[in-house]
């Protein structure tokens, strides 16, 4: 990175009200400014693990290989490698990781003794079960394997969303009405159903209407910034999230798994 584009780049630069994206993280541990800088690098690695996996997988390779390669890409990544290379104009930071982890497919192992876990040693501990049990249960849809790693990435940040909506409710000492109308988010239930939940929670077809209608509100915002994290300015938010839902909505309808969920 030329010094020109790294003054361009450097935090001071960045909008003020996009001083915490997934850039600004990836950029002040390019500098090696803080160890902050890569414990939040680490929690990136972590959150979007799994879509990276996925896409492996989907390359054909075996559970454990893809496994090895994957945690062998984030090795890089927090070792640097690769972090020094990152160019903010790029705009999209999933197109920064897919971009990073096809470099590493094609030029960083082509060798036959294989290092397992960047040097035997693993980076950090991840559900590795979990990944494959989940890749397993996805319905396999007929799609390129970028086009399968955008759903997956998608699916993050929707659970990312959700996740951030469950923890308010459960600060707030409200978790068991998060639990119970969840279900609400994204799909539409009928009349009959905010009857039913209002009798479950105690109150009228009308308040659970309300509570709902607040609900998928606040879902959005989480999501909205969510999505904000991920891209270069705050003007590419609005496309990117329609973008996203649109490859959420279409990995279901391939799927068959519309039904009633309107996205």
């Amino acid at each position: 990175m030329s010094n020109s584009q790294s003054d361009s780049q450097s935090p001071s630069n960045l909008r003020p009200d996009f001083t915490t994206t997934h850039w600004s993280v990836i950029l002040l541990a390019g500098s090696g400014a803080s160890s902050a800088a890569d414990e939040a690098l680490e929690h990136l690695c972590r959150s979007y693990w799994y879509p990276l996996y996925a896409y492996v997988r989907r390359q054909g390779h075996s559970e454990s290989d893809a496994q090895d390669l994957t945690q062998s890409f984030f090795a890089r990544l927090l070792e640097r490698k690769y972090v020094r290379l990152a160019d903010r104009n790029q705009g999209r930071f999933r197109t920064f990781l897919l971009s990073s982890l096809k470099n590493f497919l094609i030029n960083d192992w082509k060798r036959q003794n294989r290092e397992k876990r960047g040097g035997g040693q693993e980076i950090f501990s991840l559900d590795e079960k979990t990944a494959e049990t989940r890749f397993a249960s996805e319905a396999f849809v007929e799609q390129p394997p970028d086009s399968l790693y955008d759903r997956g990435w998608a699916a993050t940040l929707l659970e990312r969303a959700l996740t951030s909506l469950r923890s308010e409710f459960e600060q707030s000492g409200k978790l068991d009405l998060f639990e119970r109308l969840k279900v609400f988010v994204w799909g539409d239930k009928s009349a009959s159903s905010y009857s039913e939940m209002g009798v479950q929670l105690n109150m009228t077809e009308n308040n659970v209407k309300q509570s709902v209608r607040r609900l998928r509100l606040r879902y959005g915002e989480l999501l909205r910034a969510e999505v904000a994290q991920t891209v270069s300015t705050p003007e590419e938010v609005n496309e990117e999230l329609r973008y996203l839902l649109s490859v959420i909505r279409d990995g279901l309808a391939k799927s068959g798994n519309l039904g009633e969920e309107k996205l």
